[in-house]
């Protein structure tokens, strides 16, 4: 079970998820959301890289706009998604990432260091925080905005792992290509893994393009890859 916790931010306080491993401490990792908001998807992430021996944060990036989360499997959940997330201010998103990071980094309970983990909306937002801070590794999940924040490549130094899957209605594989060639050329640790056959969002067990098989392997790749990089 998650336990409800505010961020502070220079608008108010930002509410937040947290999951505490067994034990009660463990290296952090700031978890953020997809389009859908922090559905129950999303927490069920959450628990999960708690089982995994994480102190794992989920802010409601969506609080600013008095807004949570969009069920995924109703029929409006695309269109409703897309309007909160074109209504959602970039800058401010990022800027109330970073401070969710700082909240976490200073928790008592967390012990080594700190990482994100993003998906979709999340996975870019993960991309230019890492840019703009330094977290000890990223995990994005077909981070959406990416393509759009290639010039941050050069000041992403933390150990990264993306996914994308090959058949991506939003994002096509010519721009995963151009994505891997950006993340890859500079020499920092970035590992890159496509999955044939998977959609956006394929890891969202909620939604109507999850792919078992790739959110397997892409979850099994994502814990021993935070296992060597953020170990617990």
């Amino acid at each position: 079970m998650s336990e409800q916790v505010s961020v502070g931010t220079d608008a108010g306080e930002m509410p937040a998820h947290l999951w505490l491993p067994d034990g009660s401490t463990g290296p952090g990792l700031l978890l953020l959301q997809e389009i859908f908001g922090v559905s129950g998807y999303i927490q069920r992430r959450g628990a999960d890289l708690a089982a995994a021996g994480y102190v794992v944060l989920a802010p409601g990036l969506y609080w600013r706009l008095d807004a949570t989360a969009v069920d995924e499997s109703a029929p409006s959940a695309i269109d409703d998604a897309m309007g909160l997330a074109g209504r959602l201010d970039w800058d401010i998103a990022v800027s109330d990432a970073v401070a969710a990071l700082k909240h976490l980094r200073g928790r008592e309970e967390v012990r080594g260091g700190t990482g994100l983990v993003g998906f979709c909306l999340g996975g870019g937002l993960a991309f230019n925080v890492a840019a703009v801070d330094s977290p000890d590794a990223l995990v994005s999940y077909y981070g959406s905005s990416i393509p759009d924040l290639l010039d941050l490549s050069p000041d992403v130094n933390a150990p990264s792992l993306h996914h994308f899957g090959l058949a991506d209605a939003y994002i096509d594989n010519a721009t995963v290509e151009r994505v891997r060639g950006a993340v890859t050329a500079h020499g920092r640790p970035v590992e890159f893994e496509v999955y044939e056959g998977a959609n956006h969002a394929f890891d969202n067990d909620d939604f109507m393009f999850h792919h078992p098989e790739a959110s397997a392997l892409a979850w099994q790749r994502t814990l021993d890859f935070l296992g060597r990089t953020l170990p617990t």
